[in-house]
């Protein structure tokens, strides 16, 4: 079930209705059977899965709370059996393909899996959840006594399948008090929802088709079209992924829960430090504590520093998928935030150029080198396979446009069967770019919650006519759905 479907919009009112309209001791367990039924929607054997995890991580963090002598070892079962499970559904194939490669010069072939395996929604988000559970349970903070109450952190569907990542100590009290209808959150809920179905629907799916042309045959196009399609992937990741936490976090908001923000006009980013503390916020903070730290940090010499940060960033690339593009996609960012590292020492012994970017204009420059700097890197992350990679890479850094007066864009659009024409990316992209702004503020949904009813309504008829309008034909899945 899509939160961009009919099924959606007729299974959330009535889940909405059933909460507000029940007891209150009645209405965790509604959102937990709400929850499975929503994971059911797409294969209801894996529900079997999901019970078990949680079955157990209950009871895991349990004999980690009550153990003195052993609270290490629970521990350690604990996330070892939550990687395990994800290793086995996400990586097997990848690991048998590694293993088939490294092993092929030497004349041994490797057969592959005698089964299929099928990658169950959301268990990326699942396994992070049980492990910040059990991990902080170890530091000290106490279990969660309700078993229903710790069903519904991990399954809660508006967080389901792509996040945001739940921290418990700040979702589950939430439960615990009564829930109290707020006719300001309800506003806001519903302005979110709307909000990101426009990002969604009308923004995201549009430069879909567009993206997936240019990514499919990087071979019909000069380096100029190709920096063209990965500023439109720039946008459409972002309104895809930014579009699908507003939908959550809207859609929680009319049970009276908050989820955490997830973006913070993550393309304003002046270094690529400040953008992983706009993008996938709920990720990156997890990466930084139950990664970055436990391995040593920023408290450690340089060269240590430099290994925790690559090893993170290349371990969360690999997180979002079974393929050497995402790992290279991570390491391209750990080697990032090395240099960043570096060149924050530079700056500190040169004072002019700590000066010249502190100035209006440095700060553009600045923005604008870390926006290109972080296009490179969706490049790695949406290409099909290494070789497109390189192909799509090279292309774009000697600029083969350049040499000819004529875009083979023009030309080959007909042939990807995509209708826009050329100068209207042109006009597109920075209108893209002025709406990550406005919709990064309009996000707040404050002023919705202050403003007259007449234009919240005229605001939210508006939304749902465009969205009507210009939708296309088809909606893809998000994209973080695969992750």
């Amino acid at each position: 079930m899509l939160f961009n479907s009919i099924k959606y919009a007729l299974f959330l009112p009535i889940v909405v209705a059933l909460f507000w309209a029940s007891p209150q001791k009645w209405r965790v367990p509604i959102l937990l059977i709400a929850s499975y039924i929503f994971y059911m929607t797409w294969r209801p054997a894996f529900i079997l899965l999901i019970i078990a995890m949680t079955v157990v991580n209950y009871f895991l963090g349990y004999a980690i709370w009550k153990s003195e002598s052993r609270k290490k070892l629970w521990l350690t079962l604990s996330i070892v059996l939550n990687l395990s499970t994800l290793a086995f559904f996400k990586y097997a194939y990848f690991l048998d393909d590694v293993t088939a490669s490294a092993l092929a010069p030497f004349g041994i072939t490797v057969s592959k899996l005698p089964f299929d395996i099928i990658l169950p929604l959301g268990i990326s988000f699942f396994v992070f959840e049980f492990i910040h559970y059990c991990t902080d349970i170890y530091r000290g903070s106490e279990p969660i006594k309700s078993f229903l109450s710790f069903a519904l952190f991990a399954s809660f569907f508006p967080t389901q399948i792509a996040g945001p990542i739940k921290r418990f100590q700040d979702f589950i009290p939430q439960f615990m008090s009564p829930s109290k209808f707020c006719v300001e959150d309800f506003d806001a809920g519903i302005a979110l929802i709307l909000l990101g179905l426009f990002k969604k629907v009308l923004i995201a799916d549009n430069l879909a088709f567009f993206v997936q042309g240019g990514f499919s045959h990087p071979e019909l196009f000069h380096g100029l079209d190709l920096w063209i399609f990965t500023y439109a992937f720039a946008f459409q990741i972002y309104f895809d992924f930014s579009g699908y936490t507003d939908i959550a976090r809207g859609s929680a908001m009319l049970f009276g829960y908050k989820v955490p923000i997830n973006f913070n006009l993550p393309y304003l980013a002046t270094n690529i430090a400040e953008f992983w503390h706009r993008w996938h916020i709920s990720l990156s903070t997890w990466l930084r504590d139950y990664l970055f730290i436990p391995l040593g940090g920023s408290r450690c010499p340089k060269w240590m520093n430099a290994r925790n940060l690559i090893i993170t960033m290349t371990l969360g690339g690999l997180w979002h998928g079974a393929a050497m593009h995402y790992l290279l996609w991570g390491l391209f960012h750990g080697c990032l935030l090395v240099a960043h590292k570096e060149f924050q020492t530079l700056k500190k012994s040169i004072l002019i150029l700590a000066t010249a970017l502190n100035t209006g204009a440095g700060k553009w420059l600045s923005m604008l080198l870390t926006f290109h700097a972080v296009c490179i890197g969706w490049v790695l992350f949406r290409a099909e396979n290494i070789a497109s990679c390189g192909q799509i890479l090279e292309k774009m850094f000697f600029l083969d446009a350049l040499k000819s007066h004529t875009s083979p864009l023009l030309m080959n659009l007909p042939a990807i069967n995509y209708p826009l024409i050329y100068p209207a990316i042109y006009f597109v992209l920075p209108v893209l770019a002025i709406a990550h702004i406005a919709m990064g503020k309009v996000d707040k949904t404050s002023w919705v919650a202050n403003s007259p009813k007449l234009v919240k309504a005229a605001w939210c008829v508006a939304m749902i006519l465009l969205i009507v309008v210009f939708s296309p034909d088809k909606s893809p899945r998000f994209i973080y759905f695969q992750f």
